[in-house]
């Protein structure tokens, strides 16, 4: 009996030492397969980049658009033979414009889908909750339209090694703003009228006050509102009643319709104007065409800008999707070329490599201008000044930094 029970439990332990070294070989491949980041992209045949931007949601306007502009981009690119020889497959993904939901997608992205690069999201606050995740896996972080200082630059200086943009930054706008109504209007005082919880409008309210007294002018009112509200006829009155010959209103579509609309409606006939959170069609059906009359936005680009690249992008986009191109059309597809250049000159897809050519990159020509990074990830670029004219937007000027 001694012998039988020993003789069972010499087999039993000899399966499960076979078990355990066939587990171990198929666990041991799948933990390879998972270990693998995002530098290893070059093995396949292909290029990951994921989107992360806000497809639905009460900033869906911004997200879509900067979308349609990167697919557009990478269709082109991988008609024409990819990057290096390799096509770009694209991981798309709705963050529904929630913070947390960018962050879930992030972490799916580097995690699971081991992206090389992702782009997006559309709006500062949603790309700034990536940013640890992308600087902890050395996954590139590309936005569009994040305008924020603080997407790339941290409050004690510190850069983000792996976070770059393609649009400038917001006191740069706040500033054009101010000396275009100091200057091109003519304006000595002003209102300011802003988003007092978004760290977008406050700094666009803050430059430009900075800019507006430097050069003489003087703000004789400041309000604020928050997102979401509907009726702004008491802080309109307010300001009407220090009699501005302009007012500035830093903040994004939703409210601004409302804002433009109403405050029309209280014969508030003075110049108004704003930044790229303006730009929607939907602000013209919130506002009313007629009363977008003498307001005026700083942006990236405008499609009836006679540059010649920018006409050859218009007419391509047109013919595919039957309509003109908005800016974020064109920050979106400038950040996927912005990202292929470098990896072309990196000659390979190593983060560290890449992130060294973005770095470096310098007069690349691109439909919103040409960029060169600045020492903060940033790009140096002009802004395009739009007016509104019946609804529709019309080439103003374009300033140089």
């Amino acid at each position: 009996m001694r012998k039988k029970l020993l003789l069972l439990l010499m087999s039993i332990f000899l399966v499960g030492m076979l078990a355990a070294c066939g587990g171990s070989t198929t666990g041991g491949g799948n933990s390879s397969s998972g270990s693998d980041s995002g530098s290893d992209s070059g093995d396949s045949d292909t290029i990951k980049i994921g989107l992360n931007f806000e497809l639905s949601g009460p900033v869906a306007s911004y997200g879509s658009s900067d979308a349609e502009g990167a697919e557009f981009a990478i269709e082109e690119i991988n008609t024409n033979g990819g990057i290096l020889g390799k096509k770009i497959e694209v991981i798309k993904q709705d963050n529904k414009s929630e913070t947390q939901e960018a962050v879930a997608i992030a972490t799916r992205l580097t995690s699971q889908d081991k992206v090389l690069a992702i782009i997006g999201s559309a709006t500062s606050g949603n790309t700034i909750a990536q940013v640890q995740i992308a600087n902890d896996t050395k996954t590139l972080l590309l936005t569009p339209s994040g305008t924020a200082p603080n997407v790339t630059e941290n409050e004690d200086g510190s850069i983000n090694e792996y976070v770059f943009r393609t649009s400038y930054i917001d006191p740069f706008q706040g500033t054009v703003a101010a000396n275009f109504a100091l200057d091109e209007l003519g304006v000595k005082t002003a209102a300011i009228y802003n988003d007092n919880a978004s760290d977008y409008a406050k700094g666009l309210a803050d430059a430009f006050r900075e800019t507006f007294e430097a050069g003489g002018g003087t703000i004789v009112a400041e309000e604020s509102y928050v997102a979401g509200d509907t009726d702004f006829r008491s802080t309109l009155t307010n300001i009407k009643s220090a009699n501005p010959e302009f007012i500035f209103i830093p903040g994004y579509y939703e409210e601004v319709g409302l804002i433009v609309k109403q405050a029309r409606e209280l014969d508030i006939t003075v110049p108004l104007m704003g930044a790229d959170g303006w730009d929607s069609p939907k602000l013209v059906e919130l506002a009313g065409a007629e009363n977008l009359n003498n307001t005026f936005i700083t942006n990236h680009y405008s499609s009836q800008d006679p540059d010649s690249k920018i006409q050859d992008f218009v007419k391509n986009f047109e013919e595919k999707y039957g309509k003109s191109p908005d800016s974020f059309n064109a920050l979106g597809y400038d950040t996927v070329y912005f990202l292929a250049d470098a990896i072309e000159r990196a000659g390979n897809t190593d983060p560290e490599a890449i992130k060294k050519a973005l770095e470096e990159t310098e007069n690349l020509e691109l439909v919103t201008g040409t960029i060169t990074i600045d020492e903060k990830h940033n790009p140096v670029k002009s802004a395009t000044i739009l007016e509104y004219k019946d609804g529709e937007q019309t080439f103003r000027t374009k300033v140089d930094p």
